[in-house]
């Protein structure tokens, strides 16, 4: 369940019963247009690409929306960067950096199911995390499927998303 602006939920029913009651292992909850962009990268700016499970050929950084409301973007950073690569951000050889930029997109047509009806549009906060060398992560297997470290140019051409591309240009301005 994930609260909404207002304090509302919402929830699909589609699965739910004639009734329209729902069970919470009926109804679905949906995500919040509030997410994080985590470009990781070493001090040399190689950079960590993911590619998607769901999404052959899609490579990305860490993303990930927030689990509900009143988590803050930091909250939402350090559990993306555990989930999809294993690593702890806030560990004494990683530098976790808010570089206070945010991105306003529209959400690519096969994953607006995913929100509320008459959502289209998401905000990514971005980060950048800097960890001592580049080396394997744990991927979770339903998420992603490899990993490849790049030089940062090499990686940004890689990226299927224009916003993450654009991201990880900034990394010499802002990670470095």
């Amino acid at each position: 369940m994930r609260g909404r602006p207002g304090g509302a939920l919402f929830f699909d029913c589609s699965g739910c019963s004639r009734s329209g009651q729902s069970t919470l292992s009926q109804a679905r909850a949906f995500k919040i247009p509030q997410s994080v962009l985590v470009v990781i990268h070493t001090p040399a700016l190689e950079v960590l690409l993911i590619e998607r499970a769901d999404a052959p050929g899609f490579w990305q950084s860490v993303t990930g929306s927030k689990d509900r409301l009143d988590e803050s973007y930091v909250e939402t950073a350090v559990r993306e960067v555990r989930e999809e690569t294993g690593l702890d951000a806030l560990a004494p050889d990683c530098r976790l950096s808010d570089w206070s930029l945010e991105n306003v997109y529209e959400i690519y047509p096969q994953w607006l199911h995913r929100y509320a009806p008459g959502v289209t549009h998401n905000t990514e906060h971005l980060f950048g995390l800097c960890v001592s060398q580049a080396r394997p992560v744990v991927l979770n297997p339903r998420e992603h499927r490899a990993q490849q470290w790049l030089p940062w140019r090499g990686a940004a051409e890689r990226c299927y998303s224009p916003s993450n591309a654009e991201a990880i240009g900034w990394l010499p301005r802002l990670g470095g």
